[in-house]
């Protein structure tokens, strides 16, 4: 931790005051900078931080829920192993450092400046962080984060961090709500906000969201309300108009999707057969025997998904497979060896077409409205509401597929397929008999699939990787875990390699951090209680 908060103060005091009065006084040198920049200029980088390491982490955890596998047998991450490494520890680096001082020197220009829309965007920023990093790593350096007197720093357990993140959205909220500041155009939020371009409302419903997961994050707890959840989502994103997304331009590596071709981060990485089982009709739970499509992507006995062609990238021979994780390619013929996510074969960075999220200018989602309508229809399931868990259930299916119909390569076969999948009752039942909780938890996964991987992993963490079969149907861990597990599946991701290992190992020793399977440790969130 030592060495990130250094960083950071070094970072930091390009931004604050230096030595020379004359040259920091804004009054008499106009072109001179103020001794703490305006908040405008930190706002953009913190939101492209953070989107960036939710996909660079995102890589390992979605290998942990087979979003994606390796093409290597036996790769260390398919079979939940978490390395000593700074590879897998993205968002430690950006909620200590990236964002850090710099989020709290937004705060408080905006405070000083009377832009408090700055102010309640950035303690929204600083919860969306909290709670990454904590559903990712679970005990986190929070109190003491940001004590610039200390050089080793004690760690936090979840419950003072969820807390701590309600309330900071609880700020976040009041602070937008204040009417004695600037407004976005004036304040400059409007320009400055790579997300929602200065939208207040939009922003509280973002807040209100994040409210809904922090709270929802406890279904394994005597304390969970469900009703409270319901309340949160009920004034969040109200459709897929609200979905809170980075955009980025697409030219060159530094301001591409980490995702997209030019970065070539996921060459290695394809899509697995339990993504695809969801898709092509063959999972049993999301299966509908008695309408078959008739197209020849669709010959068979089961009716597919609309969005099968749009998310998924297929084999060279055109059929749609995925691999088994820990399995590697060794055996399977050239020709039915999956795509990688930008539809080349091998490792190219050729994109032949955009599949998805995963081009070079796409837009990276942070929140959905699909995910926030599942999170209300599991809710609602606990509570016994079911009729309200299978509207929100049905708003959640037909919003995903709206949003991955931008992406579809043949927009009128899809809408074809899209009325068919509607008007299946296996699929959207009319009746809360015809819904489980196993269909309410699998299209969740197919509409956070490729970017919701924290939010994926949180879940099945919660129902303890489908241990009863019945939730995740059809999902099955590697044959043989990592030897460093000892059996047990990943719970956590260690700390960050070359903070926590190396300057703050007494309180890394203190929780068994040195133990070589700290990662299989249970989270706090996920015990029942």
């Amino acid at each position: 931790m030592r060495k990130i908060l250094v960083a950071s103060l070094i970072a930091a005091s390009v931004f604050s005051a230096s030595g020379c009065k004359d040259y920091l006084d804004v009054n008499t040198n106009p072109n001179g900078p103020d001794s703490l920049l305006q908040p405008e200029l930190f706002l953009p980088q913190i939101q492209s931080e953070m989107a960036v390491a939710m996909q660079w982490d995102g890589r390992f955890a979605g290998q942990y829920v087979q979003n994606w596998a390796s093409t290597a047998a036996d790769n260390a991450l398919d079979l939940h192993a978490n390395p000593l490494s700074d590879s897998y520890a993205q968002l430690w680096r950006a909620v200590y450092w990236s964002m850090g001082y710099n989020l709290s020197d937004m705060i408080e220009s905006g405070e000083r400046s009377k832009k408090y829309d700055f102010v309640g965007v950035g303690h929204i920023m600083r919860a969306y962080g909290w709670q990454a990093l904590t559903d990712y790593h679970g005990p986190v350096i929070m109190t003491e984060a940001f004590d610039p007197d200390r050089r080793v720093f004690n760690y936090d357990e979840q419950q003072a961090v969820y807390p701590e993140i309600k309330r900071l959205l609880e700020e976040g909220i009041k602070s937008l709500e204040r009417t004695d500041g600037l407004d976005a155009a004036s304040s400059g939020l409007s320009k400055g906000d790579l997300i929602y371009a200065g939208n207040r409302e939009r922003w509280k419903k973002f807040a209100y969201g994040m409210l809904a997961i922090n709270a929802h994050r406890l279904t394994n707890k005597s304390s969970y309300d469900p009703n409270k959840v319901i309340e949160y989502v009920d004034q969040s994103l109200a459709s897929n108009a609200d979905n809170a997304m980075i955009r980025f331009q697409g030219e060159v590596s530094a301001n591409t999707n980490f995702f997209g071709p030019i970065r070539n981060n996921i060459a290695s990485n394809r899509q697995t057969d339990y993504i695809v089982g969801l898709l092509d009709g063959t999972n049993p739970s999301l299966r509908d025997e008695d309408l078959a499509g008739t197209d020849p992507v669709f010959e068979g006995q089961h009716l597919k998904d609309p969005r099968l062609t749009a998310m998924l990238a297929p084999s060279p021979d055109g059929q749609y497979r995925g691999l088994r994780s820990g399995k590697g390619i060794t055996g399977i013929p050239t020709a039915e060896v999956p795509n990688n996510l930008w539809g080349s074969v091998g490792v190219s960075t050729v994109q032949p077409r955009q599949i998805y999220i995963f081009g070079n200018s796409a837009l990276f989602p942070l929140m959905t409205y699909s995910q926030l309508q599942f999170i209300k229809a599991e809710a609602a399931w606990i509570a016994g509401k079911m009729d309200v868990a299978l509207d929100a259930y049905r708003k959640g299916v037909t919003a995903h597929i709206d949003f991955a119909r931008t992406y579809a390569p043949d927009p009128a076969m899809f809408d074809q397929r899209k009325a068919a999948y509607l008007a299946s009752e296996e699929m959207m039942p009319t009746s809360p008999a015809g819904l489980t909780l196993s269909k309410i938890m699998l299209q969740k996964y197919i509409a956070t699939w490729g970017w919701g991987f924290i939010e994926t992993w949180s879940d099945m963490r919660r129902y303890h990787y489908n241990q009863d079969g019945e939730v995740y149907t059809g999902f099955v861990l590697p044959e043989q875990l990592h030897v460093s597990n000892q059996g047990v599946p990943a719970y956590r991701a260690r700390p960050r390699y070359n903070s926590e290992y190396m300057w703050n190992q007494e309180a890394l020793r203190a929780m068994g951090g040195f133990d070589e399977n700290y990662h299989t440790y249970e989270t706090w969130f996920s015990k029942h209680e």
